[in-house]
């Protein structure tokens, strides 16, 4: 993969405070991290702990307030500007009034890409999410898990080379789940995006990441950053094998180093 020591995202010493009618709090703090072109990085941690605040930084939804973060090279406002990175919630956020296609056009009618580059990119990004044929249904015609990945097909559309995916699978049941995470490495795989993914869950994060950023309760630091030793394929039965349960057990060790559970 070409210029893959580029640091997609880089933070150095990053923090941030919430002025709160209650008193300030301390989402981020001190946290440094560089995220290389072709990444799959997880984000594990308790809730509130800052995950998505993290992610929320990079796409440029909140603001540091102190430390550095760059995007791309850029700042995260310019990173935005220039369409640098694709977004999926933790909810599907679909239109209900517009098709699947419509859905994914919509960004693509945001940036004046005309009516035939629409087609073919809504066409190619179905195609990459398993969805071809899907593309005239409504939202509500289709299942959890497939709605979510018209979602991903959304955030695809423009080729950005960075995907940030908030906890993308973690309302879905634990089968599709895991049909999911199968698809996802594929799409990784075909695609060579860099991949920001929160997660609360261990055997998810260790099956789909190339590193694991283990992070401590608020205010959110970066605690252990594993890097994995598993083969880029990956079936569903690596899960068993005695390396994968060794790097699960670093994340757990380093989730109770954090204290994670003590409320």
């Amino acid at each position: 993969m070409a210029e893959n020591n580029f640091s997609v995202v880089s933070a150095k010493k990053l923090g941030l405070t919430f002025e709160t009618s209650d008193g300030p709090v301390h989402a981020l703090s001190d946290v440094d991290l560089e995220v290389k072109r072709g990444d799959f990085v997880s984000f594990i941690g308790p809730s509130g702990c800052g995950k998505t605040t993290f992610l929320r930084v990079i796409a440029d939804l909140e603001s540091a307030t102190s430390g550095e973060i760059t995007v791309n090279g850029m700042t995260p406002e310019n990173a935005r500007k220039s369409r640098s990175y694709g977004y999926v919630f933790q909810a599907p956020a679909l239109y209900p009034w517009r098709t699947i296609e419509k859905n994914i056009a919509l960004p693509l009618e945001i940036m004046n890409y005309s009516a035939t580059q629409r087609k073919e990119r809504i066409d190619r990004t179905l195609d990459l999410v398993n969805l071809a044929g899907f593309g005239k249904k409504y939202p509500w015609q289709l299942s959890g898990g497939m709605q979510q990945r018209a979602s991903i097909a959304r955030a695809l559309a423009f080729d950005a080379d960075l995907l940030l995916m908030d906890e993308p699978f973690g309302a879905l049941d634990e089968i599709v789940r895991d049909h999911l995470n199968e698809q996802l490495l594929k799409l990784w795989a075909r695609t060579e995006k860099t991949i920001c993914f929160v997660t609360h869950s261990i055997p998810e994060a260790v099956y789909l990441s190339t590193k694991i950023v283990v992070m401590s309760p608020r205010p959110g630091r970066v605690t252990d950053v594993i890097t994995s030793t598993l083969p880029k394929d990956r079936p569903l039965e690596i899960r068993e094998t005695p390396e994968f349960l060794a790097i699960a057990h670093r994340v757990r060790e380093g989730l109770r180093a954090g204290h994670s559970y003590e409320e």
